[in-house]
């Protein structure tokens, strides 16, 4: 086949393989997991028939021969290799015959022994694999729960902010007020001390004023009008004593 045919059978059989999107996993570029099923490995042997032969094969015959078809189906297979001596019984036949029931009785004695030994083993495997898998899924939890916690912390730290800057707000305007009672305070202060001084000045003109004016008068008063007011006031005493 020459390089051009080899080229378009590959891009045929890309085609192909591209082509049958069976399921919606598949259209979306994921594994097709339904058409397409992980493999599972079995813990367990499947079982057999005269110690070789799966019992898928002896199941398949029963829909179209019966019970009896599979071993018909090996006794004439085996007559006709025999018979035109494709499978020729010699010595090494026999040798195998006799191999074969040393193996099998030494697989009987040996083999459950082994079996429990090997399956213990593959137990202990086993744990310590889920062991570190289950260390790891655990791990991954607690980060996906301190992942959330720290997201919640931050959603709360934006409430948080917004009260402490309500606190702030708050203590912004206590200062305030308080300036503004300290202000008020300040100022009928000076007030009063303004208001106090025009009433000592206006007490101190008003002594001012009636001592001029007493001194003035005294000043006015002649001896003989002090001497004219002393007798006018006996004789008024007297008059006043009389009646």
């Amino acid at each position: 086949m020459n390089i051009k045919g080899t080229d378009r059978l590959c891009k045929n059989r890309a085609t192909v393989c591209f082509v049958r999107p069976s399921s919606d996993v598949a259209a979306s570029g994921q594994r097709d997991l339904v058409n397409f099923p992980k493999r599972v490995r079995p813990i367990e042997k499947s079982p057999v028939r005269m110690g070789i032969f799966p019992e898928e094969w002896f199941t398949a015959f029963y829909s179209k021969t019966g019970v009896t078809g599979p071993y018909m189906a090996l006794a004439s297979i085996g007559t006709f290799l025999a018979s035109k001596e494709f499978f020729v019984m010699e010595h090494d036949f026999y040798v195998g015959v006799g191999l074969f029931i040393v193996l099998s009785g030494i697989v009987k004695s040996v083999g459950p022994g082994m079996a429990e030994t090997l399956n213990k083993e593959l137990d202990e495997q086993e744990a310590l694999y889920k062991n570190v898998r289950q260390s790891e899924i655990d791990h991954l939890k607690r980060t996906i729960e301190a992942e959330k916690a720290a997201q919640v912390n931050a959603t709360a730290w934006e409430d948080i902010i917004a009260a402490k800057k309500e606190a702030v707000g708050l203590q912004l305007e206590s200062v305030y007020r308080e300036r503004l009672s300290d202000a008020y305070t300040q100022v009928k202060k000076r007030l009063d001390y303004q208001l106090e001084v025009a009433n000592v000045m206006r007490r101190m003109e008003q002594k001012h004023m009636v001592d001029w004016i007493i001194t003035n008068v005294r000043k006015s008063i002649t001896p003989a009008q002090e001497d004219a007011a002393l007798k006018k006031c006996i004789a008024d005493l007297k008059s006043l004593s009389a009646a």
